[in-house]
């Protein structure tokens, strides 16, 4: 997935009110950026930091500029948490998900379940429909882990009952974490966060909930699914 561009190099001044950052550009302008990420950005918001904007062309938009990456010293962080599943749908297209593959159709934002709509809904009449969710991850507390979710997440635990019951029903259901990071090599639940959110997994997992994880190669230019990474810690 190509990112939009050019990007520009800046400082993170800080970020408030969830979606707004000021920022420092490199001519010592300071601006207003967008964040389209509802997470607590727990160690990718601290004053100073490297990031990277996209500058839209549109008049009509009230933000101009918007975070796409934040720069670590171990590698480059998206943050728009719009883009999983576009990366996503990209690899599932280009067969690079292996156990996504052969679906005859996909189709994205399906209702499904109570007051739900599923990521993907993928289907074949040789085989059962498979109800997909993905979640961004970006969290990382300890080297090499990627963790989820970074805040309380009661809409996370209710996909994961809806999943279940997918699963129960017959149905293949697999919640995916894809992590917007380049410096992780594993992945876990990060059930201090959110203790609710890590049960529910425990139990959709005991109800056939298949759990994927798979990282992104990032650069300023495009940010693509990379390959796996084992799952440690409930859910087993």
């Amino acid at each position: 997935m190509k990112l939009p561009g050019p990007l520009v190099g800046a400082k993170l001044i800080r970020r408030y009110k969830r979606f707004l950052a000021d920022v420092e550009l490199e001519t010592g302008e300071v601006v207003v950026a967008h964040v389209a990420n509802t997470g607590a950005m727990t160690g990718l918001d601290g004053p100073g930091l490297p990031v990277w904007l996209s500058k839209s062309a549109n008049p009509k938009r009230k933000l101009a500029w918007s975070l796409e990456l934040v720069e670590l010293p171990t590698g480059l962080v998206g943050i728009n948490t719009g883009y999983p599943n576009k990366l996503v749908a990209e690899a599932i297209a280009g067969g690079h998900i292996p156990s996504l593959a052969g679906y005859e159709t996909v189709r994205p934002e399906v209702r499904y379940g109570k007051a739900s709509r599923v990521d993907f809904l993928l289907s074949d009449p040789a085989r059962p429909d498979c109800y997909l969710e993905v979640k961004n991850v970006h969290l990382s507390r300890l080297a090499g882990v990627a963790q989820f979710p970074d805040a309380a997440t009661a809409r996370g635990a209710r996909h994961l009952g809806e999943l279940a019951n997918m699963a129960a029903a017959g149905h293949r259901a697999i919640l995916l974490y894809l992590v917007q990071r380049t410096d992780c090599t594993r992945f876990e639940l990060a059930a201090d966060v959110d203790a609710t959110y890590a049960e529910a997994a425990g139990r959709a997992k005991d109800s056939g909930v298949e759990f994927f994880c798979y990282d992104c190669d990032i650069s300023v230019t495009s940010i693509t699914l990379r390959h796996p990474l084992p799952i440690i810690g409930p859910p087993r």
